[in-house]
């Protein structure tokens, strides 16, 4: 193995170990004294690859930003989708709520590279909220957005602290209706009137057998 792809291992070895403690423990909790003896190197060398504590939170975090696009499914069950990727989170594990939220918390300093860090992923998937929603005939897509968000938010609170992997189907069908109630087009609705005709049709099927 050459040096620069030594220099690759170990740094995301240290990654890797700062992801877990971070998450799993706490960003205050854990200091850098503990990732380097979990790993085992010397302090001076993590700070070969990360010269501050603050820049391996930046780095943490970052490898928690996966971006969303969107796709051709229809609008609603691109956002009805999000809550069931929420299920299968809150159901592993490893879950202890938000990495982002949970810094915010922790750091307490607004002006933090991390906080903003955190502030602005949570902004990203808001705007892309907003773009799912921009294609349709809805009166304030960006009003929505950040309705939508709120359940996205309060869903991961809500499993942490019940420990109820379900408050994803809660909020998945508080957002079904808010979005359905604002005029967003939903696919496994079947129409009134093919209802009523169904309806119709079955009691014709009970009338010949009777």
């Amino acid at each position: 193995m050459n040096r620069w792809a030594a220099k690759e291992v170990m740094q995301e070895r240290i990654l890797e170990t700062a992801d877990r403690l971070f998450y799993g423990q706490g960003i205050r909790a854990v200091g850098v004294d503990m990732i380097a003896a979990e790993i085992g190197i010397s302090k001076r060398t993590l700070y070969n690859y990360f010269p501050s504590k603050d820049e391996l939170i930046v780095a943490y975090l970052s490898r928690h930003i996966i971006p969303l696009r969107t796709s051709d499914r229809p609008p609603l069950e691109q956002i009805l989708r999000v809550f069931d990727w929420l299920e299968r989170w809150f159901a592993s594990d490893t879950f202890r709520g938000c990495p982002f939220v949970n810094a915010v918390a922790e750091l307490g300093d607004a002006a933090h590279p991390g906080t903003k860090i955190a502030v602005a992923f949570k902004e990203q998937r808001r705007i892309w909220l907003r773009e799912v929603l921009t294609q349709l005939n809805v009166a304030d897509p960006d009003g929505l957005a950040t309705q939508v968000a709120i359940l996205v938010e309060g869903a991961i609170i809500a499993a942490l602290v019940r420990g109820d992997p379900g408050m994803a189907r809660a909020a998945k069908a508080a957002a079904r209706v808010l979005l359905t109630t604002a005029g967003v087009p939903d696919a496994d609705e079947v129409p009134q009137p093919v209802r009523r005709r169904k309806r119709a049709a079955e009691r014709n099927k009970q009338t010949r057998r009777g």
